[in-house]
């Protein structure tokens, strides 16, 4: 007999699998590396399983996904390990505040900027418990009106002098790699993982963008580096940041 946290596991990898199609990223019947079949051999290891697949994916077949596959799942589609684990926080990490459709202002008791950490904001559960959108605070500030805004503490010193160790970065969420410019500050958000950095463009031969050069401003103890470019990177511009007095 299914256990019924395995159940539930089941149903959460339904609700992850649906929205990976709605967002085109699987695509069933794709030939070109969107399909069930690549799904499974990435999930399952085999291609040919992704009879398999639909199984978990039919309410009325007994079978379930497992734990070992749930953790593939995350790790080759960026979700959020502490929600299909778990059941905890959202599928990919959090919520930013959205606008309201008939007014340039949010709800006024919770602000339009979602202050997180850098963790959670990387989808990354960082703790029993993980990441929860309800329990982290909202806050407004003079001059940053609208939705889709996100701040969080910076660690480390790779930035400084321009960002310090403990300063609050408020960042944008941008729709793609197309609207980025040329060594301005992001923060880029790829597979778990979160950067600060100078950001610039890297193209193949037919100027397609493969691939950003995360640079430090602190480039005598941080080299900089490469990050491929896929479905899953996603780009915040930094426009403030707030300092201790």
């Amino acid at each position: 007999m299914i256990r019924d946290d395995r159940k539930q596991l089941n149903d959460r990898f339904i609700r992850v699998f649906e929205l990976l199609e709605e967002r085109g990223v699987i695509v069933k019947n794709d030939r070109n590396g969107k399909g069930m079949g690549d799904f499974a051999e990435k999930i399952l290891g085999n291609r040919a399983y992704g009879h398999i697949i639909r199984a978990y994916l039919n309410t009325d077949d007994k079978r379930c996904i497992d734990y070992r596959q749930a953790r593939i799942l995350c790790q080759e589609y960026g979700v959020n390990e502490s929600f299909l684990i778990d059941g905890i926080g959202t599928p990919f990490g959090f919520d930013l505040p959205k606008h309201k459709a008939d007014s340039n202002v949010l709800t006024p008791r919770k602000g339009n900027i979602l202050f997180t950490t850098a963790e959670a904001f990387a989808g990354v559960a960082v703790e029993t418990g993980g990441f929860q959108v309800e329990d982290n605070d909202y806050f407004s500030i003079p001059g940053l009106s609208g939705g889709g805004l996100v701040a969080f503490p910076i660690n480390g010193n790779s930035m400084e002098p321009i960002i310090q160790n403990g300063d609050i970065v408020i960042c944008k969420e941008i729709s793609g790699v197309n609207e980025l410019r040329d060594n301005k500050i992001y923060a880029v958000k790829s597979n778990g993982n979160l950067w600060v950095k100078f950001v610039q463009k890297l193209t193949d031969r037919k100027g397609r963008v493969t691939h950003l050069k995360l640079i430090s401003a602190n480039h005598l103890e941080y080299d900089p580096f490469e990050e491929e470019v896929n479905e899953y990177t996603r780009l915040y511009q930094v426009i403030r940041k707030i300092s201790d007095l």
